[in-house]
């Protein structure tokens, strides 16, 4: 054969090799995104039962959406093979070296927005308005189209139902108050009164609920954190030794059912700001403090009301809710300091956490774990966080109380403080009684961690700044919701009763 034929025949066996190898990989990536063969692997019968009662399947057109229509970036786009890949790689693993699949707590948007994509949703859902579309719907479309790219939005963070149906969730403005459980109990005439310095329940004027408040015992101790503490951050130091007063404190955060109460009666449709007192009228009664307006879809997540903890407002929010409990009893009622409330969650020790364990043990950062499993026997029962969560918070009485009687100081819900945010402890005073943060600042502090947190995060000592702004990110409103988040659901906040001056006397003498 003539070297001129050998090159021919070589340049054209190549062709119809590298041809095959493209058919080949093109019949694999088809063969390996239908239905059946993702659930081959991705045997999830809630996963699976959901997809065909949602949006994707039962529709007046009668398309159904796959799964890998979801679940992988469309066929032909930057980032496909890759996502097949890593994607295919990983369902591997997981198939056949984890044994069962918590779907209800992998269903919420913190994990479905890893493997759901904004050009897979556009690709179907070219038109973002359609006939029909409501005028909020036009609002928050148009809010997608602005600012899409630069505040990363995602389809889902609004139609998180379109794929896996649930019933829990509401993508509405929400009408009228929840029934609280304990519509059915008496309506309280007046408020508890204090005689003592002593734990009490607060009964709320005019409703059905009531408030567990505890006697926390003022005393010394060291805010923040020491430097050879196990997964500090930077921002719990430098250590002062402070003097907090003595105070009272609600035994777990405000409830739904406590929230409800306050909604209930301060309700309002328009976006006026409230009145931060009770003012009199011309009859000489007191007109209501103005209160939020109602939320947009179902602020508790589907998760339950009742005893969880009452998420999602924003720190306005909590501060007028303090200030309505404030006139329904004659009593004075905040938010804690951040000094008060680091010493209240330690009730009185100086570990990482109320009970002795190391947070390394519980953590489950890939750094400390290896291959060994976090130890989440002990920290499960006092604290809900990451590893015992299940991806939502839990009522009070699944964990144990701490030293001062105290429930969900750590894990659960983030908590307001009243303190403006500052990065480190540097202006305050060694020695300093009941002190405060800065005068000033643009966040607030938050403490305690919450429920989907790793170990290190719901130390008693950890901190962080509210974040506002990202917290409002997929708020379509101009202006945006005074009194609640769109982008937050671990935030929420417990109250703190001053003591009647009364009672201090008797304390001091």
């Amino acid at each position: 054969m003539r070297k001129k034929d050998k090159y021919w025949l070589i340049g054209l066996t190549a062709f119809v090799l590298g041809v095959s190898l493209m058919m080949l990989i093109g019949h694999l990536m088809d063969s390996t995104s239908t239905n059946e063969y993702c659930m081959s692997c991705h045997v999830h019968e809630e996963a699976d039962a959901s997809w065909k009662k949602s949006n994707h399947v039962l529709n007046a057109s009668g398309t159904t959406t796959d799964c890998a229509a979801c679940h992988l970036p469309p066929k032909g786009c930057k980032g496909y093979y890759r996502a097949k890949i890593s994607t295919g790689l990983k369902d591997l693993w997981s198939f056949y070296t984890k044994k069962n699949f918590d779907f209800e707590s992998r269903k919420g948007l913190e994990h479905a927005s890893k493997y759901v994509y904004n050009e897979s949703c556009l690709k179907c859902h070219a038109d973002l308005f359609p006939q029909g579309i409501t005028d909020e719907g036009v609002i928050a479309h148009l809010h997608y189209q602005s600012n899409a790219e630069k505040l990363d939005l995602q389809c889902i963070s609004c139609h998180l139902d379109a794929g896996h149906y649930n019933p829990s969730y509401m993508h509405s403005r929400m009408v009228g108050v929840p029934v609280v459980k304990a519509a059915s109990d008496k309506i309280y005439t007046s408020a508890a009164q204090i005689k003592d310095f002593g734990s009490f329940t607060e009964t709320i004027p005019g409703t059905s609920v009531s408030i567990s408040m505890v006697a926390v015992p003022g005393g010394s101790f060291t805010l923040g954190s020491p430097k050879d503490e196990p997964l500090r951050s930077d921002n719990e130091g430098p250590g002062r030794k402070v003097t907090v007063s003595s105070f009272f404190m609600a035994e777990t955060e405000i409830t739904w059912d406590q929230y409800w109460a306050f909604y209930g009666e301060t309700m309002s449709e328009g976006r006026t700001a409230p009145a931060t007192v009770y003012e009199q009228n011309s009859k000489g009664t007191l007109d209501a403090i103005t209160g939020p307006t109602p939320p947009f879809g179902n602020p508790d997540q589907g998760w339950g009301m009742g005893e969880r903890p009452a998420i999602t407002m924003t720190h306005y929010a909590a501060t007028v809710f303090c200030q309505w409990l404030s006139l329904k009893t004659g009593k004075t009622y905040r938010l804690p300091t951040e000094a008060e409330w680091e010493y209240a969650a330690r009730g009185g020790t100086d570990t990482p956490y109320f009970f002795e364990g190391n947070p390394r043990a519980f953590s489950s950062r890939k750094s400390f774990r290896h291959f060994s499993k976090p130890d989440t026997a002990v920290i499960a029962s006092s604290i809900i966080y990451a590893l015992s969560s299940r991806g939502r918070t839990a009522e009070p009485s699944s964990v144990r109380a701490n030293p001062f009687g105290l429930r969900n100081m750590t894990g659960n819900v983030m908590e307001y403080c009243s303190d403006w945010y500052a990065p480190d402890y540097s202006a305050i005073q060694d020695g300093a009684t009941d002190p405060k943060g800065p005068e000033k600042g643009k966040e607030r502090v938050v403490r305690g961690g919450m429920y989907s947190d790793d170990a290190a995060d719901v130390r008693s000592a950890s901190r962080r700044p509210t974040e506002h702004d990202e917290w409002l990110r997929t708020d379509p409103q101009n202006p945006k919701s005074i009194w609640w988040y769109s982008d937050i659901k671990g935030i929420g906040f417990r109250v703190v009763c001053e003591i009647p001056d009364e009672i201090k006397e008797k304390l001091n003498n």
